[in-house]
């Protein structure tokens, strides 16, 4: 398994246009299934829905994980759309 620690970059967290932005880039990876985590709560990385359940605020960290060993760029990629603000 392979993790990104991430500070949520986007003013209003990840909510509503930021949530759809890296889910949509999540699911983009059909063959690799990434998880998100706040706190205690995992999602599916790639359901708009289930990160938007997450809570997950400005500045909070979140946990961007994989099974897949080889996914390294993929999830540096997904890393990023979570630091950077999406909402701009």
């Amino acid at each position: 398994m392979i993790s990104r620690t991430v500070k949520v970059g986007s003013p209003n967290g990840l909510h509503a246009r930021p949530a759809a932005i890296f889910a949509n880039a999540a699911g983009d990876y059909d063959d690799i299934e990434f998880r998100l985590t706040k706190g205690e709560k995992t999602v599916d990385a790639a359901s708009l829905l289930e990160v938007m359940t997450l809570g997950a605020e400005f500045g909070d960290e979140v946990i961007l994980s994989t099974d897949d060993d080889s996914a390294t760029e993929a999830l540096d990629s997904l890393a990023t759309l979570i630091a950077e603000n999406q909402e701009g």
